[in-house]
Order: C-alpha cells, then structure tokens, then sequence
C-alpha cells in the first residue's frame, strides 16, 4: 500500500517561556480532522525528517503536527541546548496543547509518535503531567544511551561542576542508525541535523530516564512500545523494564529483530508501521481506557512502598545501622543548626519548618551549625519545595487573571496555610483582592500568619482562623463563597484518601461554577526512604512515611470532587507539581 505525498504547513507557536518554536502540520486530507497525532524526532534530528512517517503511515483522516524542538531544525536556540531536560517536557505539554486548540480536536482523540529521546520526553510528560489522551507509540526511548568511553558519565557530571555549560558532539553516523542507504546518506548531509547536546541535557536525559523507568507503574496510558533488535546507540533493559513496570491495562511491546536505532526510518519500517496502524486504529476504535484509581490509596505499588517503609529495620542490619547513627548525628552535630533543631521541635512536616525553608537563610550556635544548616536546607527535597513556592505564586498569578476574565470577585482561602507566607507574598500588591481567608489546624501557625498579615497592612482584607481542612461541613459552609481555593502540600502528607475526598468535596461545594483550585501533588520524591527513617512529623513525632500519589491519582480526586485540570508546573527533579483546575457547573 502506497499513499501520496502530503505536504506540511510550516508555522510557528509561542511556548510559556515567550520561544517560538517551529512546527510543521500535516492536515487530514477528508475535511475536518477528528482525530490527531504529534509526532516528536530523535535527538538531534528535526521535524523534515518525520516526512515519511506521515506519508508512508496511510492515515488520511489523520491531522499530523511535529515540532522543531528548541536548539533543533529550525527553532531558535544554541544547538543541542534548552534551559533543562523539565522545560522541553513543559514544551511538549504545551505543543500537545497547542495542536488540540488548533485543530479543535479534544485531548481524548489525540495520540503521541515519539522516537529515541523524543520519547524519553513524551514519556516524562506522560509521567509527570498524567495528560487525557488517546495513548502514545514509543520506538527505541533512550532511557540509557551507550556510551562507549569508560566512566563516561561520571566524567561529564565533574566536568560540568568545574566547567559549567559545554557540549558533546555526537559521533555516530547514519549507518548505524539505518540499513536504508537514502536515509544514511540525508542523515550524514542534512545540514539541520545538529551533532552537539549541550551537557546539561545529557545528564538531565539520563536522571529524568532512571526516574521514569523505576516509576513507570505510575503510567497507566495506553501504550506501545517498539524495541530495535540490533540497536548501537541505546541499551534494551531500561526499555523492557519500563514495559514491565506500566500500569496500562492497554500496552502491547513488539521487538523489530535486525533493525537499528532509527527504528521508524528502517529499510523494513513497514513492519512496524503495519503494528502501528493496528494499534491506532484499535485505540480510535474503542471507548478511551480509563483507570480506577478508586482503591489506589491501599491495592497499588505506592500504598506497598508505603506500608514497606512502615516496617522497623532490623537494628543490626546495615541499613538498620546505617539510619540509626544518621538520627543520632542529626540529634547531637545536628541540633546545632537551626532548621534541624526546628524540625525535631515542630515536625519535619510542620509550617514552621515550611516557613523556615522558604526564608532560605542558614542559622545555627556556631560555624559548623550554620554548615550543617546550609546543606540541610540545600537538600533536593527543600530546593523543590522552594520552587514549589515559585510555582504556587505564579499559578496565583494565572489564577487570579482567569477570574478577572470571567468577571468574578476575588475572594481567596487557603485551607492549609501554614504561616501563609507564600499566599501572602503573592498577593501584597494585588489591590482587587476582595478578601483572604488563611485557615491552619495550629494555633502557633494561625499567630504567626496573623503576625504577618500585620506586617503586610493587609488586615482590612485578610485575617487568619484556625480550621480543620478535613472537614467537609466547614469548608463548604465558608461564606462568603471563596472563588480561588488553595491547597498547598496537606494533601501529600496523609497516605488515605478518604479525607482528601471529603475536603475536596467541602471545597467544592464552596466554589461557585468557574471558580478554581490551585492544589500541589507530589508524585515521586527521591529522599522517600530517607525521610522516613530519620525524620519526625508533626504528628506526635512518629516517622515522617509519605505514600506518593502519581499525577494521575491526584488529577482523579480532583476531577472526581467536581474540577477540571487546565494547567500544570513541575520542578526540574520531578518531585512537586502545582496545578489549577476550574469549578465545572455542576449538571
């Protein structure tokens, strides 16, 4: 079967970041698409390159789109570089975005072709932003590229310590990635294709692969994953561990024996467009999968990790041993510095440790107190928390803006506010503002907030109550009805759902039809193991256990309680989310 050449219109779109990326869109050739599928190239590579895919694939009433992404083809940029490995996957969520406004195709209806390191980018973004869409075809992701000089890695990471930004230079030819003699040859003279990868990309690559991988059951997006037999330049068993570890109820892996990287530029690529079209066709054909997550809080590989790290060491094994004289030096070296101190004192999980690490500023008795301190405070987990506070006053931002649009008061309560430093810088100059409603269960959290509302000169408009945010009855009895409700990292620290039903539910009762929530997620932490076992919670100083919630998980609660998602940011590492979702009318 042979289908004609179809050609592309060559555009631009605009990414949050004010970049304006180039695109090609390939449009259904039987009238109005309704249905759409994004196409992301290899590393190095660019959307030209994708040509055939669109042609040789033989879906006509299919609307095509593939960018250029950023230091790529034809979009601006160093080549081989972008700020970081999180701001291309934002990219991706909002060129996937872009392309259902364009076509005024749904979500549900649009599908993701990625290759090589563009799917370790779709990937992320389906891990990271748990996204409504059809599914997604991977070919050859490179979860873990072979790198053929000795310590290869380790090297880079140094040398980016001492050098800062430089870049690698891809040495592999176009024969090793295709048996196909056109391809070999327009890959090694395309004078697009860009040979460097900024280090800063490389090494992102490799950290944002290994968390995707050991984490994959938080996937539960239809999928299929095409593996290349005789592949040179990435290895097979982070892909086919990936596989394994889905949650997907809908995924199916095909191994294409003799093929190379370039697996859907092959001499026989035939054999896996055929698998393609079935699968598409399949995914098109039924009603779109979707997930229980009714029972995910105990049936579900977080609630296991959950209730592993419940269970005491044994205290003479070495891990055992290991966490042991890590509590004992926090509590003795330790106390000297005042944010550890702190956070014995009050909880780990308390406002008053959250206030302390947004100050950011190292205290401690002595020299070696405020050392212990800085580190303590430059720690991954209290980094991503300090973004997360960026994020939140952005959102808020955003947020606030949406109202204005729709003509809605602006009458905020956070029910969970902590010392409500966040909120309350956020919000200093927002002179529209009709009213603040900061709650917290802590007395000492309501009289430091209501000290700070003080020094704000915001009390003609913001005061400061004590209030249970589990209480459905008392938030949906919060007069007058707030109409931007904020739920700041409550919801990560209790394992159950349950209560987060209730307190979403009370939230939605209080939010009219347009309103809208701003809630945090926490779907992966790298320190999890840690925190449990040497640090105390708020809770009558029991073991600090969290159970991570995918993205998908929380976006459930959130969509189940009466809200739709229109807008994500994550952290560069993977760890915090900050989201908005809108009040739906209720039917």
């Amino acid at each position: 079967m042979t289908q004609g050449h179809r050609v592309a219109q060559e555009l631009t779109f605009t990414t949050s970041d004010k970049t304006a990326l180039f695109y090609r869109c390939w449009p259904a050739q039987n009238g109005p698409a309704k249905r759409v599928i994004v196409l992301f190239h290899r590393g190095h590579e660019h959307s030209g390159r994708l040509q055939h895919i669109v042609d040789e694939l033989m879906l006509p009433d299919v609307t095509f789109y593939a960018w250029d992404a950023r230091g790529h083809g034809q979009s601006p940029g160093d080549r081989g570089y972008s700020p970081s490995l999180a701001r291309s996957v934002q990219n991706v969520d909002e060129f996937v975005r872009f392309a259902a406004v364009d076509s005024q195709v749904p979500m549900q209806d649009i599908m993701v072709v990625a290759q090589s390191v563009g799917a370790v980018l779709v990937s992320t973004w389906v891990h990271d932003y748990a996204p409504k869409i059809r599914g997604m075809i991977l070919a050859s992701p490179a979860f873990k590229v072979k790198l053929y000089v000795p310590f290869a890695r380790p090297g880079l990471t140094l040398m980016h310590r001492l050098r800062g930004l430089f870049y690698v230079k891809s040495y592999v030819k176009g024969k090793f990635l295709t048996h196909d003699a056109s391809r070999v040859a327009s890959f090694d003279n395309d004078p697009l294709v860009s040979r460097p990868i900024a280090v800063n990309i490389l090494l992102d690559l490799y950290r944002a692969a290994e968390r995707i991988v050991q984490d994959a059951a938080a996937i539960t997006l239809p999928t299929q994953l095409l593996i290349s037999g005789d592949d040179f330049v990435v290895h097979r068993a982070p892909q086919q561990k990936f596989y394994q570890r889905l949650s997907s109820s809908v995924k199916e892996q095909h191994i294409l024996p003799g093929f190379y990287h370039d697996t859907l530029g092959e001499q026989d690529r035939q054999l896996a467009f055929d698998k393609m079209r079935v699968f598409i066709e399949r995914l098109y054909g039924e009603k779109l999968p979707q997930h229980s997550y009714r029972y995910e809080d105990r049936w579900s590989v977080s609630a296991d990790c959950y209730r592993a790290l419940q269970v005491p060491l044994k205290p003479y094994s070495a891990e055992g041993l290991y966490y042991s004289a890590l509590r004992y030096g926090m509590k003795t070296l330790g106390s000297s510095a005042t944010g550890v101190r702190l956070g014995f004192e009050t909880g780990f999980d308390s406002g008053s440790t959250l206030d302390y690490v947004y100050r950011n500023q190292p205290e401690g008795k002595n020299k070696l107190g405020q050392y212990i301190d800085k580190q303590y405070l430059n720690s991954i987990g209290w980094r991503g928390i300090r973004m997360r506070k960026v994020h939140l006053q952005q959102s808020i931002q955003m947020a606030l803006q949406q109202l204005r649009d729709k003509n809605m008061p602006l009458r905020i309560v956070d029910i969970a506010a902590g010392h409500g430093r966040y909120v309350l810088d956020a919000l200093t100059d927002q002179h529209d503002v009709e009213q603040i409603l900061l709650r917290d269960y802590s007395e000492l959290n309501v009289d430091k907030g209501q000290a700070m509302i003080a020094e704000r000169n915001l009390t003609a408009v913001a005061r400061f109550e004590k209030g249970d945010a589990f209480d459905r009855d008392s938030l949906a009895s919060l007069a007058p009805n707030p109409t931007l409700a904020i739920v700041s990292g409550l919801y990560e620290l209790f394992p159950q759902n349950d209560i987060i039903e209730a307190s979403l539910a009370g939230l939605a009762a209080a939010v009219p039809a347009g309103g809208v929530l701003i809630y945090t997620g926490q779907p992966w932490h790298p320190q999890l193991k840690m925190i449990a076992r040497a640090l105390t919670s708020h809770q009558g100083g029991q073991p600090w256990v969290m159970r991570v919630r995918s993205q998908g998980e929380m976006d459930a609660l959130v969509e189940q309680a009466g809200f739709d998602k229109c807008h994500q940011l994550i952290d560069e590492w993977g760890i915090f989310t900050v989201s908005l979702a809108v009040r739906r009318a209720d039917d």
